[in-house]
């Protein structure tokens, strides 16, 4: 299995990270007052109105767009320009809405071909891999299955801002445990997880420099292995599942898809690339097509 790329480094943190993260801080105190509905609608307004044209988000969902989708008409790209931050500051606001957001998860529906697996694999007590992607809030779905008893850690990125990761691992974990980091510090305790019997959520669509080039969205994207080759190394299921933002803007879907079965690591990556550019295709507008997934942008 390739190596897990290091966390970033625990640098000393710096003024301008105290700075930012106290700004972040108080914006999401005074957030945190609203009653919820307003609360996600504001964030998802701020983020898609102020914050994405001053940091150069919407210029990175454009330029992405154009690499994948060059003949896409321009009034979709710049709907796209509001939407995707907007999705992403409803998000952000949702994770730190710690009561809420379990309250809501409970209720969230859970359906697909994947399900019967997942709920027999549970009773056997055999491990899972559960594949996403940078769709909806994948964090709703991870406080869904921990309410209804799957035994589900999750491998993080950790922030690049000391400051701010703390105050953001703090939130993950109220939502849930146990969770990974991405890196060493993380590794072993994962691998104890699926060799106990434990599911795993694994965010697949990163771009990863070691990762081996396959498809995604018709353009070539260096992809990890990882997620297949634990679920060879431990025979685990390999379940992708999506947890997929409903018209209302607050409420969620729970998609679990028919596990993809085991065979070489690279065929099998290329069907959960197949599966996440699928639903991206379906929801474009909750997909984070801020991030650099093809380093064009």
């Amino acid at each position: 299995m390739p190596r897990e790329p290091d966390a970033p480094s625990p640098a000393e943190v710096s003024a301008r990270h105290r700075l930012q993260d106290r700004a972040i801080g108080a914006l999401l105190a005074l957030l945190l007052r609203l009653p919820y509905r307003r609360r996600v609608a504001l964030m998802g307004w701020l983020v898609a109105r102020v914050v994405a044209p001053v940091v150069g988000w919407r210029r990175r969902v454009r330029d992405n767009l154009r690499h994948v989708f060059p003949d896409m008409p321009r009034a979709e790209v710049e709907r796209l320009a509001r939407a995707v931050p907007d999705n992403f500051g409803r998000t952000l606001i949702e994770i730190f809405s710690t009561d809420e957001l379990k309250e809501r998860a409970r209720t969230t529906p859970m359906a697909g071909p994947g399900l019967a697996a997942l709920q027999e694999a549970r009773a056997n007590g055999r491990p899972v891999v559960v594949a996403t992607a940078h769709l909806g809030n994948y964090d709703v779905a991870r406080a869904a299955m921990l309410a209804h008893g799957y035994p589900l850690g999750a491998l993080y990125m950790p922030m690049s801002n000391p400051a701010f990761n703390r105050r953001y691992v703090t939130a993950m974990e109220a939502i849930g445990t146990p969770l990974f980091p991405r890196g060493r510090e993380g590794l072993g305790g994962m691998l104890r997880h699926l060799r106990s019997g434990g599911m795993l959520a694994l965010v697949t669509d990163h771009h990863m420099d070691h990762g081996a080039a396959l498809d995604f969205l018709g353009k070539p994207a260096l992809t990890a292995l990882s997620a297949a080759e634990l679920a060879l190394k431990f025979d685990a299921l390999l379940i992708p599942g999506y947890c997929i933002r409903q018209p209302d803007g607050v409420s969620f879907r729970i998609e679990v898809e028919a596990p993809v079965p085991h065979g070489e690591a690279r065929a099998m990556t290329q069907a959960l690339n197949d599966s996440a550019a699928a639903q991206v295709r379906a929801h474009m507008d909750q997909w984070l097509w801020m991030h650099r997934r093809w380093k064009v942008a």
